[in-house]
């Protein structure tokens, strides 16, 4: 870039990494941003309040309706879903896992090797276009993995429920975790 009146030149070089220090000021590191739970950091009781919620949209159900090949029309055909107790088109039961499942990862399964399974699921309520799903997880076990050093199984039960609290599906998840020294760099 050249030195114009619209794009003069710096005085000195580029900021350090993690921006401009104020004057007179010590120089900071950067902060690491959240990196998700390791092997380690997973405790038997623990209970993780997922951050943020996801509101499912029309457009949401139709489309994992159509990828996913499911043709029932409760989902997809609001004429027909008015007719049936629900009176209107319920949400597809694996989007509502899928968004739940996702809700529950930087606190989870962000260092996973990978999912080994869902157990016990439950869809306790109807989810519809418009509702606003929130999760939480409870641990219920922590061990190393007898054949994979560096990694360990976590188990845990998630609720997802809705704006109003109502739990709207429960299951419980295994997951293969990274402990922090065996992680990928």
């Amino acid at each position: 870039m050249s030195d114009t009146p619209d794009h003069p030149e710096p005085e000195s070089g580029p900021p350090a990494a993690g921006g401009a220090q104020e004057p007179g000021l010590p120089e900071r590191a950067p902060v690491v941003g959240w990196e998700g739970r390791f092997l380690e950091d997973f405790r038997v009781g623990d209970v993780y309040r997922h951050a943020g919620g996801r509101t499912i949209t029309e457009t949401d159900n139709i489309w994992f309706t159509l990828l996913t090949n499911n043709t029932h029309q409760i989902h997809l055909n609001a004429d027909y879903a008015a007719r049936t107790e629900f009176g209107r088109p319920l949400v597809v039961s694996t989007l509502t896992l899928a968004i739940v499942t996702g809700l529950s990862v930087p606190d989870v399964s962000q260092n996973a090797v990978a999912n080994l399974g869902w157990d016990k699921v439950r869809l306790t309520a109807p989810v519809f276009a418009g509702d606003t799903l929130y999760a939480e997880s409870e641990v219920l076990e922590v061990r190393p993995s007898r054949s994979r050093p560096g990694q360990g199984i976590v188990r845990v039960r998630t609720r997802g429920f809705n704006q109003r609290g109502e739990t709207v599906i429960e299951y419980e998840r295994t997951v293969l975790v990274y402990a922090r020294a065996a992680r990928p760099r």
